[in-house]
């Protein structure tokens, strides 16, 4: 079986979306490297009306998916356990080291929530983990669930052209990617940097590198401090320390 990706959803017709283009939508429909499936939660209502809220206990604004219509939901899945992932404006956040490992499974099942969200017995009684994309809030799960699930797909192998390109993005190894260019070699007055143009592949290589370690100090000082930290315990390691 390919890495399938299982969404529970109020609005399965948002699927597949950007899912659907460029290679990860050819690696669906035309090569079969991954699978998409949507579970239309509305259809496990058991009020005559199609309720799937209720309001919350204790009080206050809007409504709360209930903990049974997304349990018969889940429990009528078939195939095998996959992590259970709900996506959640109070989640841990979202990092590439937890999408390689989704990505090296069977797939993932996600839980699209809406209005004020949840039942929290059923996230505590399936084991769901709660997943945040960002520190935003959605009017919904579905546009962060894409997100998750592009993430994984890319990664599996022959999904994108060419694994190489993989090594060197964004947090692969603690850092932020470089900047890019291409041609023209001139663009409103501003050049791509001569050291990209010199064909001195050393030159290149330390010159993204250096790219590299400034973007992320200046942009992203939380993940700085721990890729000195990571390197300082690679040294000592090496050290015999």
């Amino acid at each position: 079986m390919p890495f399938t990706a299982t969404v529970l959803t109020m609005f399965p017709e948002a699927f597949p979306g950007p899912l659907g283009v460029s290679l990860i939508g050819t690696a669906q429909q035309e090569r079969g490297l991954w699978k998409l499936e949507t579970v239309d939660i509305r259809g496990f209502s058991d009020d005559r009306r199609g309720f799937l809220d209720d309001t919350p206990a204790g009080g206050g604004p809007g409504a709360v998916l209930k903990a049974d219509v997304v349990a018969r939901a889940l429990d009528g899945l078939d195939g095998p356990r996959r992590p259970l992932l709900y996506m959640s404006a109070r989640g841990r956040p979202l990092t590439q080291a937890r999408v390689r490992d989704w990505a090296t499974g069977d797939g993932i099942v996600v839980l699209c929530g809406r209005f004020e969200g949840v039942d929290q017995r059923v996230l505590d009684a399936r084991g769901f983990e709660e997943v945040s994309v960002g520190d935003a809030v959605l009017a919904g799960g579905e546009a962060a669930a894409m997100v998750v699930i592009e993430a994984c797909v890319r990664l599996i192998p022959g999904v994108l052209g060419s694994g190489e390109s993989l090594s060197s993005e964004s947090f692969e190894d603690g850092l932020l990617e470089h900047p890019q260019y291409t041609r023209p070699r001139t663009f409103e007055g501003l050049d791509i940097p001569e050291v990209l143009l010199s064909g001195d592949h050393k030159k290149v290589a330390k010159w993204r590198q250096e790219q590299r370690e400034t973007t992320t100090r200046e942009r992203r000082p939380d993940l700085w401090e721990r890729h000195l930290a990571n390197s300082q315990l690679k040294s000592a390691k090496a050290r015999g320390e």
